[in-house]
């Protein structure tokens, strides 16, 4: 604060101190005034007395604009001791006194009326300043959150000349908080009973323009319950900035405190409550160890780079073919991680003598595989590609690291991998019976652990329908669904990795609480809820984005493309899931394979694919994973 701006409140509050005290003497003994010549040795230690008592509580400092409660407990504080030292005065010189003994606490309060009350008005008249002018009505919303949340929006508006939206009401977390207000607004029931709320008011023709979600933590199924109710009525949802941002006292003076709504994303309808996870298992597993993570560029490996940085390994190895991609997370990691010891190789999970070599120089103590080519009809366009890298390439990384004394390999699958009818699947189940023989020889003779972890789509990933849909909406539409009846199992990206590092201490240790089925060989299976309609997922985008499907944006079915299937599962039929005694994991029941036949038979096919010999390298996929029924033109349901 300026110092001129500190001299002005100093002698503002002087003014205020010299009022206070024959306002004090008023009310201590009215009709009973002192002579003439007490008046001005009084005034002046008066003056004294709250000078000795304002500084050291940083009176003059005070915004005035800003003035809250931690700003009128030094106010009190002030005043009490003021008038204390200045009653102490009239003591010891034995001054006129006035004859009622509550005089001090009768002058504190005067000081305190008159000192904290300016800073009050001050406020109020400072309200409605930040910001143009404008003759735009405001737009009536409906607030979702109580308590804080509610109170600092409500109070940002306050703070604005020309607010664009008009609080009506408020939806709280707890019924027992109907009928209360927050800042003269009315709390009109609970997010549960929104659709009834919504009803009234549009009875009353008092219909929100927007509902606003104040309440950082609404999320999940609550979520989509109120967006269901708010599409019944055509009145848009929008989420309201972090509570921070709201905060008038946190802006700085001059600037204008705009509140920007953004719309709810379609990662947080899905968010689900969060599990609990063994994060010092997790520690126990990674802090001090050298960790590869294969794909690092991708979006799994990418964010399990991310949470196995935070957790402190010796040095964080990252490995994938493509440049941008592993710049891009190399980049991140040295600005949130400058700590941790990285590399970042481009290498080639195909190239067995780079990746020989790469691991006798790092020497991993555990890996992450998440290299793989995922895309669906692009594997099937160019199968051999994805035999090579989804096959081979996982049976190199875990020969290789066995070799060089890996203690433990994580290898991520995918639900395609269940009764595959394309060959990205079928690759990918190729590869699982291999880590799975790999690990069950490891448990009986001792070596590298092979955890597998299989689980479905995960939302915004690389080549997802998400950000499809996205670009989609921003051109205007349409949304592309390949068919009216097609199911997929989403889950966050951030959610997904923190399960497959649990599953990893679960898998990679001999614990006591281990299911019996990983020793035979197990899969972890993420337990990924209940699948999601495509078209349905693209009708919430559409709304969320404030527009009509069918009416603003088209919805459009292209035909299922080559190698998919209408339902994807978690689960063969014979391998049924099993509790695991740890929220969020299923583990199947093992289908297994001796390792030297399974790895024969991945030699014998990548040879076919080197070769280009599509049709013999397509068949002993086929005979490995006998489930396998190729649908490279003609699209299929999911089988149980």
């Amino acid at each position: 604060m300026a110092p001129q701006r500190i001299l002005l409140n100093l002698a503002l509050d002087l003014a205020l101190a010299a009022l206070a005290l024959p306002l004090a003497l008023l009310l201590a003994a009215p009709g009973n005034w002192p002579a003439a010549g007490w008046w001005g040795p009084a005034v002046a230690g008066a003056l004294l007395a709250f000078v000795a008592a304002a500084l050291p509580l940083r009176l003059p400092r005070q915004y005035w604009r800003y003035a809250g409660l931690p700003d009128l407990l030094p106010v009190v504080g002030a005043s009490l001791a003021a008038a204390l030292l200045f009653w102490g005065g009239l003591v010891l010189s034995g001054a006129w006194r006035p004859p009622n003994a509550a005089f001090p606490l009768l002058h504190a309060g005067a000081l305190a009326a008159l000192v904290g009350g300016a800073r009050l008005i001050g406020r109020i008249l400072s309200a409605h300043r930040a910001g143009p002018a404008s003759d735009v009505p405001a737009q009536p919303v409906l607030l979702v959150g109580g308590g804080d949340a509610a109170d600092l929006f409500i109070r940002a508006l306050i703070a604005q000349r020309a607010p664009g939206y008009r609080v009506e009401g408020i939806l709280a977390p707890r019924a027992r908080q109907r009928g209360r207000r927050i800042l003269g607004v009315p709390i009109l029931g609970t997010v549960e009973n929104a659709g009834a709320v919504l009803d009234a008011l549009r009875a009353d023709a008092r219909l929100p323009a927007l509902i606003v979600l104040a309440d950082p933590s609404l999320s999940g199924p609550v979520l989509e319950a109120l967006l269901d109710a708010a599409d019944r009525h055509g009145v848009s949802v929008r989420r309201a900035p972090r509570v921070t941002a709201l905060d008038p006292a946190s802006a700085r003076p001059q600037a204008a405190r705009r509140i920007d709504l953004r719309p709810v994303s379609i990662e947080e309808l899905l968010d689900r409550p969060q599990v609990p996870l063994d994060r010092e298992g997790m520690a126990r597993l990674i802090q001090g160890r050298r960790v590869l993570v294969t794909g690092a560029g991708g979006t799994i490996g990418s964010e399990l780079s991310r949470q196995i940085a935070a957790l402190g390994p010796s040095t964080l190895t990252l490995l994938d073919h493509g440049e941008f991609a592993l710049y891009e997370i190399d980049l991140e990691l040295s600005e949130s991680h400058p700590a941790v010891a990285r590399r970042a190789m481009l290498a080639d999970v195909r190239d067995e003598p780079r990746l020989r070599r790469l691991m006798e120089e790092i020497r991993p103590e555990l890996v992450f595989h998440a290299a793989a080519l995922k895309h669906v009809p692009m594997v099937e366009n160019d199968p051999l590609e994805g035999l090579l890298t989804n096959a081979l390439g996982t049976r190199l990384i875990a020969d290789a690291a066995r070799a060089n004394g890996c203690r433990a390999m994580v290898f991520i699958s995918t639900d395609k991998a269940v009764n595959p009818t394309s060959v990205m699947g079928a690759s990918k189940r190729l590869a699982e019976m291999y880590c799975q023989a790999l690990d069950v020889a490891a448990r009986a003779g001792g070596g590298m652990r092979c955890v597998t972890v299989r689980f479905g789509n995960v939302l915004g990933s690389t080549g997802s329908v998400v950000p499809l849909f996205r670009r989609q909406l921003e051109r205007g539409g349409p949304l592309t669904v390949t068919h009216p009846d097609m199911r997929r199992y989403f889950m966050t990206v951030r959610e997904a990795v923190g399960l497959v590092l649990q599953a990893s201490v679960i898998g990679a240790e001999d614990r006591a609480d281990q299911p019996p089925e990983l020793r035979e060989g197990g899969i972890f299976v993420l337990d990924m809820g209940k699948p999601v309609k495509i078209v349905d997922l693209a009708r919430r985008m559409i709304r969320l984005a404030g527009l009509r499907p069918e009416e603003d944006v088209e919805i459009r079915f292209t035909g299922l493309r080559p190698g998919e299937k209408l339902f994807e599962e978690m689960f063969h039929g014979q391998e049924p899931p099993r509790p695991t005694g740890f929220p969020g994991l299923l583990v199947a029941t093992p289908r297994t394979a001796d390792a030297a036949l399974v790895g024969r038979a991945i030699d014998e096919v990548s040879g076919a694919a080197r070769g280009g010999q599509s049709r013999l390298a397509l068949a002993g996929l086929a005979r490995m994973v006998p489930e396998f029924e190729h649908a490279p033109n003609a699209p299929v349901a999911g089988r149980a």
